[in-house]
């Protein structure tokens, strides 16, 4: 097969797998979808290609052509860093922007002509995002901090009834912020660990019990 024919069809097996792992992102409405892992994997699939074409064209065999490959891995991490979004204290777009790397070396794989192992690793990476997300819900319900929004009439003292309340119920505070409005009403944000991941009912009628208060959930 021509070098030029061989190299299109690596650029479009590239755009193909990171469109497969990217589809499962977008579904996901995550930060870096469909088109983002697209042009990573194919970007990654052109530049160790061109490394290839720059040894073939001016036969350049002192030259390491792994050598662009190596900053695209480096180089990645700049692009997912954009998806990675603190929000308290958890931190959110991890697997986007692990999932962002792993295309990334999909596409040098391609890009070199390692077609099997670009593949197998495609459907390993799709598999574990898959398969693997129910699990992980079930270990960060149980470890991850919630926050509960609590609005009631603006009393005096309301915080500490109900700060009181949720430490007698074993219910860990990390963090409380207090937000009054002119309509004499307020709102008490509480960010907390929850005792086997949920709120249990009785906690929760007790604090939708206490005088004033309007509404308890979660946001």
């Amino acid at each position: 097969m021509p070098f030029e024919l061989e190299m299109a069809a690596r650029l479009l097996l590239a755009v193909l797998l990171g469109g497969f792992i990217g589809y499962e992102r977008e579904h996901t409405n995550r930060p870096a979808g469909f088109r983002t892992h697209i042009l990573v994997c194919a970007g990654a699939a052109l530049v160790m290609a061109t490394s290839e074409y720059m040894v073939r064209r001016y036969s350049i065999s002192a030259v390491d052509p792994a050598r662009l490959g190596a900053q695209v891995i480096s180089g990645i991490g700049f692009l997912g860093a954009g998806t990675i979004i603190r929000d308290g204290v958890n931190v959110r777009g991890l697997t986007t922007a692990a999932s962002l790397w792993a295309v990334s070396c999909v596409g040098i794989a391609v890009g070199c002509g390692f077609y099997l192992g670009a593949v197998i690793a495609t459907i390993l990476i799709f598999i574990t995002l898959i398969t693997l997300k129910k699990a992980e819900r079930r270990f960060s319900r149980r470890n991850r901090f919630r926050t509960i929004i609590i609005e009631s009439e603006n009393i005096t003292g309301q915080v500490g009834i109900v700060t009181n309340l949720l430490e007698k119920s074993s219910i860990e505070i990390k963090n409380i912020q207090l937000y009054k409005s002119k309509d004499g009403t307020q709102m008490i944000k509480l960010l907390v660990k929850l005792p086997g991941g949920a709120m249990d009912v009785q906690t929760l009628n007790e604090l939708q019990a206490i005088e004033g208060v309007r509404e308890v959930y979660e946001e």
